[in-house]
């Protein structure tokens, strides 16, 4: 299968060979056709009678005398540039790996590379960080500089790795990425082998009337916590690596597709990565129910506060993974066979600039060194619809980093369920509302061939509709009635921010405010923990495997007189809008993640092909900068404006323990509305600002290169016929 060749001018196109890639040797009867007259704008005069027709047709043949390359077992790939075009490493090209150098092929293995990504980074990380807080003896915030150094590390990297892996062999920065970044998941492990066995203190009754035992404050700072350096380097390993795939991974699917199908396997890419997080807290969850030193007995359950699981083994699954799945994306070639036929039937979109600067980037040449690197940064500020891409891209990804991070702990707040129950629940809303509508995205563009103006208004359009759904947050469920936090012992309403936790049915018990453990009255009433319940007994419920708490002195039986009973964990709400809130907050999350493909693939298409890497980068720098990174600030910092109960850490303020759900609801509901607002108003201008090429610069008509690769084994149709 020989590729075209460019033997006319510059404008002109002759290939020695037909543009059917299905046959190695050219149909007979046409191996001495001649080329049209070139045009200037690259087509050939040719008598056809549309646009369409001309792409049915050879652009020309080969002539009399040519040959055609062949190999002994096979096809050789070769390019125009005589670079062979095989799957395989140096000189190791065997037959069988041909059958994976296809579009196909590299999306899987970049589908697989995504998921790994974001179930370690999204999923993993998130899941086992309290694990690793309690392990190592880490303060909240260096939890958070450990999260944090991922994207600081992508932000660092971005513009080096799309500058110059964008006009690069592609292929081989992606594999080395998802090496770095494998390698980044078992550094993340090491400190489990390199520290000694953790111990863990039980103690028998600790929360109930009489029996409450404190631990000692300790505020002198453990050897253990210096291992949160190794955590970062891993983080940050894990974010170098990540930088090429959403980068150079996306351009170099959209440059070995046809235009119509690119948004459709860069769809299927990134809903990859939206299902890796899902993943990542269903298996972390379950290798938490695994104690961290396998095989040793402990008497101890996961339940317990003390109880830390077995994080370390997803890392190095996860690790490993990485390490065999970047050996087959560093076979691939510079680009794949047969791509060249789609690079000759695109159609720029790129905005045109007043002062024609844009040209520039269409040079061969551009790009390759250092010195072109602040020529191109000048190109894309000058570019008005790139600008206000990137600041909408921002403002989603703002709420989706907030949404994602606070979304269970929403969840768990309004409808009084536990963490893990609150996970599960989100992940239910997720996985077909983030996952469907990223698919749903890139299959809307191709199914309706939207070009670069029409897929703006798409965005618009999502943004819209969810801006619209987000009024839901207006209502909210009433929150639990918890004695001493939302009313007094006696069902007395409490005035907001007084705590009363002692009543003289507790007073005998000596109860501390450092061991929060709620329990459920069988009147129905939240209690602190069992000792500010009263409860003196305890016991283990044999159908599900809570604990029950018996002759608890706060709790008044409902039908006999005396002390009640109490069972550990929340109440369960009875909210009877929490079916309104559940559909409200999926068609918000649906709509949200329906124009991120659109909104990626407008990026893509309204620079030069040459920017195209670039472009990416610098976007993914503004959405990480002013999106990604103080999203789940600016979320965190309102919803904490709504707490009743915070923790108290050896007479320090630590985490929030109750919400009230009115105000979480009302925050939300600001917050979401100045982002939804702002994003509206960045797609609108994009949309205003953005000056398609002149029709003429186009080989023919849109039809061209939309339908024109469909047209290559159909006859020619009448003018203005569609497919």
């Amino acid at each position: 299968m020989a590729m075209p060749q460019n033997s006319t001018g510059e404008n002109g196109f002759c290939f020695t060979q037909t543009l059917d890639f299905s046959h190695s040797h050219p149909p007979p009867g046409e191996a001495s056709r001649t080329c049209g007259t070139p045009l200037s704008n690259g087509t050939t005069s040719s008598g056809v009678p549309s646009p369409s027709d001309s792409c049915a047709e050879p652009l020309c043949s080969t002539t009399p005398g040519e040959e055609e390359t062949q190999f002994h077992e096979g096809i050789k790939y070769v390019s125009t540039e005589g670079e062979e075009l095989a799957c395989g490493w140096g000189g190791f090209t065997p037959g069988c790996l041909q059958l994976f150098n296809t579009s196909k092929g590299i999306l899987f293995f970049l589908c697989v590379a995504s998921f790994l990504q974001g179930m370690t980074v999204n999923g993993f990380i998130n899941t086992v960080i309290t694990s690793i807080e309690r392990r190592f003896d880490l303060r909240s915030y260096q939890s958070g500089l450990i999260a944090s150094s991922y994207d600081i590390a992508a932000c660092v990297c971005l513009t080096f790795v799309s500058y110059f892996g964008g006009n690069g062999h592609k292929p081989r920065w992606l594999g080395w990425g998802v090496l770095v970044m494998g390698l980044g998941s078992l550094l993340f492990a090491l400190p489990h082998f390199t520290t000694g066995p953790y111990e863990a203190r039980s103690a028998a009754e600790v929360g109930i009337c009489r029996g409450n035992q404190s631990l000692p404050c300790t505020h002198a700072a453990s050897s253990l916590s210096s291992y949160r350096f190794m955590f970062m380097l891993g983080q940050f390993l894990h974010g170098m690596g990540a930088t090429p795939l959403y980068t150079l991974g996306v351009t170099y699917l959209d440059e070995n597709v046809k235009t119509n199908y690119s948004p459709v396997y860069i769809a299927v890419f990134y809903t990859a990565a939206i299902l890796g997080p899902a993943a990542g807290y269903l298996v972390g969850g379950m290798f938490l129910n695994i104690y961290t030193e396998i095989g040793r007995e402990i008497d101890i359950t996961p339940e317990n506060t003390l109880w830390v699981g077995a994080w370390w083994i997803g890392f190095l699954g996860a690790g490993a993974a990485s390490l065999l799945i970047s050996i087959p994306i560093l076979g691939y070639p510079h680009r794949l066979p047969g791509s060249q036929r789609y690079i000759v039937m695109r159609v720029s979109e790129a905005h045109q600039l007043k002062d024609g600067s844009h040209k520039k980037a269409s040079d061969p040449d551009f790009g390759k060194t250092v010195k072109d690197l602040p020529r191109s940064v000048l190109l894309l500020l000058k570019n008005p619809t790139f600008i206000f891409l990137c600041l909408a891209g921002a403002t989603e990804a703002t709420l989706i980093a907030g949404m994602s991070t606070f979304g269970p702990k929403f969840l768990e707040s309004q409808f009084s369920l536990s963490a893990s129950e609150a996970a599960t629940f989100f992940g239910y809303l997720v996985v077909p509302a983030g996952g469907g509508g990223t698919f749903l995205g890139g299959f809307l563009v191709n199914k309706f061939k939207l070009r670069c103006s029409g897929i703006i208004k798409l965005c618009l359009l999502c943004t819209v509709s969810s801006l619209l759904a987000i009024f839901i947050f207006f209502i909210h469920c009433p929150n639990m009635p918890m004695a001493g936090v939302t009313q007094t012992y006696e069902g007395s309403a409490l005035p907001n921010g007084h705590l009363n936790l002692t009543a003289a049915c507790n007073a005998d018990c000596g109860c501390l405010e450092e061991t929060y453990s709620p329990v459920c009255g069988s009147d129905d009433i939240m209690y602190y923990s069992p000792c500010h319940a009263g409860c003196k007994k305890v016991s283990k419920n044999l159908r599900n495997g809570k604990k029950v708490y018996h002759e608890c002195s706060c709790i008044d039986k409902t039908l006999l007189p005396g002390p009640g009973d109490a069972e550990a964990g929340k109440c369960t709400s009875s909210c009877a809008k929490k079916s309104l809130l559940l559909l409200f907050m999926f068609v918000v999350i649906l709509f949200t993640f329906l124009s991120s493909i659109p909104a990626l693939t407008a990026t893509l298409r309204c620079v030069s092909d040459r920017q195209r890497s670039f472009a990416l980068g610098i976007q993914w720098i503004v959405v990480r900068t002013l999106g990604g990174i103080p999203g789940p600030i600016a979320f965190g910092s309102m919803i904490d404006k709504s707490c009743l109960l915070w923790q108290d850490q050896c007479g320090e303020q630590g985490s929030c323990y109750v919400y009230q759900n009115s105000a979480m609801s009302r925050y939300t509901l600001v917050a979401g509305l100045v982002y939804k607002v702002l994003g509206t108003t960045f797609f609108l201008v994009a949309c205003l600002l953005y000056k398609p090429p002149p029709p003429e610069s186009a080989p023919g008509s849109s039809d061209a290169s939309e339908h024109g690769s469909h047209q290559e084994h159909k006859p020619s149709l009448p003018a203005g016929e569609d497919i």
